[in-house]
């Protein structure tokens, strides 16, 4: 997909030069993933202590599918 965004110049020259990647787009892209991937962790330690489980480490090494 195609998108027209306008940015600060020195902010992505930065971030060219921070990722190492060749291109705009694909320090962009990169970026982008990176943000989603912290956002989802971030999620997921959000729910410590409200999921319960009734089986042990053990159980679940040991389990046949």
């Amino acid at each position: 997909m195609r998108a027209t965004v306008t940015l600060d110049k020195e902010m992505l020259d930065e971030l060219v030069q921070e990722t190492g990647v060749k291109s705009a787009a694909s320090a962009v892209r990169e970026a982008i993933s990176e943000y989603l991937k912290h956002r989802k962790i971030e999620k997921i330690k959000a729910m410590k202590g409200k999921l319960k489980f009734d089986k042990t480490a053990e159980d679940l090494r040991h389990y046949e599918r």
